[in-house]
């Protein structure tokens, strides 16, 4: 063949962090084309979608708004993916945390403590931590594979939330629309400035960042949990608890899920409505593993991904593009992150001696 692929010694640390800019820019090539396809100017599209929502104050706000659930989520499967445990459920162990969350602030609406907002949040992170507890159970105890269990406890956990804002949570003054009713001032996040809805939230989503980074870079248990996603059976040779491993690794990240859940209630949105994710435990996975697993690269993905998000929406008000538009550019840049991986294992080469022979033999076959 004119082009092969040779395996690769070791992995190249160049290729493993060009593999995702050259997956965006390829991202970005293929919705050109896409958007000339749908008649419409690509230069023009693509101004609306990546840079006109952040050309002000209250769009750079909005993109803070939008990349922190993100970011949490995907901190927290970051952890679980580098022991191998692939959890699928952030989604539903966010709704868990918002759905926790809004039980509690909805009896505290008359409650003007300002440490109302405490138990707010706790209530909300422990949740998503017991959601993603019954998928480490059912793993540990049964066996069980944590894809399916983890992305089956999503649909129930999305139906759950549907019962509450229908039925026990439903505002009886909200004109029979789904939906609790508002917090009290006590149960919101504070907000960090008068012409925007980005709130203190941010801060929690900084501190999980670093967080994540000491305790995957620079303690023992982060160690422990590198063992045993590189190799399972070495682990147990060492010593390694396999199972508090996979337990501890699903309760941070359904922890930071919960935490994402919650923050959105008690922050941009103040109450609990059916569309309080629009798919952001999902976004996570593609943020964990665009940004390598690592808490800085999964930093700038997320504000990556927020930016889809938001520009979606701008582009679908402005241009009348249709609302999938966000979710095919999230597939498009999975995609092709996962081919250009290819590139971390294997080193392309040009096989110039088959091409001259190919040619030879052609023209010997001509001259016959």
């Amino acid at each position: 063949m004119l082009l092969s692929l040779e395996p690769r010694g070791r992995q190249s640390r160049l290729m493993l962090w060009c593999s995702p800019l050259l997956a965006a820019l390829l991202t970005l090539g293929c919705g050109a084309l896409l958007f000339t396809a749908l008649g419409h100017d690509p230069l023009l599209t693509l101004h609306t979608l990546l840079i006109a929502p952040v050309s002000d104050l209250y769009g750079v706000s909005e993109w803070l708004v939008k990349a922190l659930p993100i970011l949490l989520c995907a901190l927290g499967l970051a952890v679980a993916y580098q022991a191998r445990v692939w959890n699928i459920g952030a989604e539903g162990q966010l709704l868990l945390g918002a759905l926790a969350g809004s039980a509690l602030a909805v009896h505290l609406i008359d409650l003007q403590s300002r440490w109302a907002l405490v138990p707010i949040l706790l209530t909300g992170t422990l949740a998503g931590a017991a959601w993603a507890g019954l998928t480490a159970w059912l793993r540990t105890r049964f066996n069980a594979n944590e894809i399916l269990t983890s992305i089956m406890l999503n649909y129930i956990a999305l139906n759950l939330l549907l019962y509450c804002v229908h039925g026990p949570l439903k505002d009886p003054a909200g004109f029979n629309f789904p939906e609790s009713a508002m917090f009290g001032d006590a149960s919101r996040l504070p907000l960090l400035m008068d012409d925007g809805r980005v709130h203190v939230g941010v801060y929690f989503a900084l501190l999980a960042l670093v967080a994540v980074w000491v305790l995957l870079q620079k303690s023992f248990v982060g160690f422990q949990i590198k063992v045993l996603g590189l190799d399972s059976r070495a682990a147990g040779f060492v010593g390694f608890r396999q199972s508090r491993l996979i337990w501890l690794a699903l309760l941070i990240s359904g922890a930071l899920a919960g935490l994402a859940g919650v923050c959105e209630v008690a922050g941009p949105i103040g109450q609990l409505v059916p569309q309080v994710s629009p798919g952001y435990g999902y976004a996570a996975i593609t943020v964990a593993f665009l940004g390598r697993l690592n808490p800085i690269g999964i930093l700038f993905s997320s504000l990556l991904m927020a930016l889809l998000y938001i520009g979606g929406e701008s582009a679908q008000m402005s241009l009348n593009l249709p609302q999938a538009i966000t979710q095919l550019f999230q597939g498009m840049m999975l995609f092709f992150l996962l081919a250009c991986d290819v590139l971390i294992l294997y080193r392309p080469r040009l096989n110039l001696r088959w091409a001259r022979r190919d040619s030879t033999a052609t023209a010997s076959a001509g001259a016959l």
